[in-house]
């Protein structure tokens, strides 16, 4: 609420510092244009602290043993705009083109990490297409959702959706795969055993490393909210713990050109995701993607 917002000794410098706080502990970048919304989102968590400004909450989160409330910021802050079969030529092109490829070299069960999975329609669908494809009777599969909201990842082991998720889902898949009660829908128990959850923060190194040596990692519509120096810390640890071949699927408005050399963008199956190839010799500049030499 606007009120309770300015009661809170809000100013420029404040916003700023705090702004930058969350900035190094969560990734999430806010210029100066989304202030408004940093501050409402947080407003109430100053207020059921029972501090009387935001630079009392700002010391309190900076040197507080307490990691409990930023798991609190984290779901304060955190955006679940997503639903069934979203970008589905990518995830297709997964199922359809990288799994075979990996089929055929791997002796361990195949893992695909989905990060951030928000409430879980994205490593759903992923077991969606694999099922249809008949790949669960095949090979061994492992699908790891993760996502920096604890409220995110419980909503996701519920399994329980409204109509807004399933705008684009086929209602054939919606019958098949989900079980309608009232005015929700719950996953099917078949279905929802083939994923398993974590919290995950991106920019937390030693939390990423517990999923990031998957040959398939799905980190699709987060680098939009991060900054420069963020999406770098991450694709850092994605260079160095992902295996070559390794398959990297971000959001069709994000680019990761000019900002890794370990991956390039390679068009697979109709749809475009970032390849981390086993060196060969004779290689062409690997500074340049594929797409860049072609043009």
């Amino acid at each position: 609420m606007r009120y309770r917002v300015d009661s809170l000794g809000l100013s420029g410098g404040v916003t700023q510092v705090f702004r930058d706080l969350v900035h190094q502990r969560l990734g999430l970048f806010y210029d100066a244009t989304n202030f408004d919304q940093l501050a409402d989102r947080l407003a109430p968590l100053v207020v059921a602290r029972g501090l009387s400004s935001f630079m009392d909450y700002y010391y309190f989160l900076k040197y507080s043993d307490e990691r409990e409330e930023w798991t609190k910021v984290m779901d304060a802050l955190a955006v679940h705009e997503t639903y069934f079969w979203r970008e589905i030529d990518q995830l297709r092109a997964v199922v359809d083109v990288v799994v075979p490829r990996l089929a055929r070299r791997l002796a361990s069960p195949l893992k695909i990490w989905s990060v951030p999975c928000s409430t879980g329609e994205e490593p759903l669908t992923l077991a969606m297409l694999l099922s249809e494809a008949g790949w669960f009777d095949r090979l061994p599969i492992e699908i790891i959702a993760s996502d920096a909201s604890p409220e995110a990842v419980a909503a996701a082991r519920a399994g329980k959706y409204g109509q807004r998720s399933f705008r684009s889902l086929p209602t054939c898949m919606r019958d098949k795969y989900f079980v309608s009660h009232d005015d929700k829908w719950t996953v099917v128990p078949e279905l929802q055993r083939r994923v398993s959850y974590d919290v995950v923060n991106l920019v937390a190194s030693d939390e990423v490393g517990r999923h990031a040596s998957a040959p398939i990692v799905v980190c699709r519509n987060v680098f939009i909210y991060f900054s420069e120096e963020s999406i770098r810390r991450v694709l850092g640890v994605f260079e160095r713990a992902m295996p070559a071949p390794g398959y990297l699927c971000v959001g069709a408005s994000e680019s990761l050109l000019r900002r890794t050399v370990a991956f390039e963008l390679q068009e697979l199956g109709g749809a475009f995701m970032y390849v981390k190839d086993e060196p060969r010799g004779d290689q062409p500049d690997p500074r340049l993607s594929r797409v860049e030499r072609a043009s």
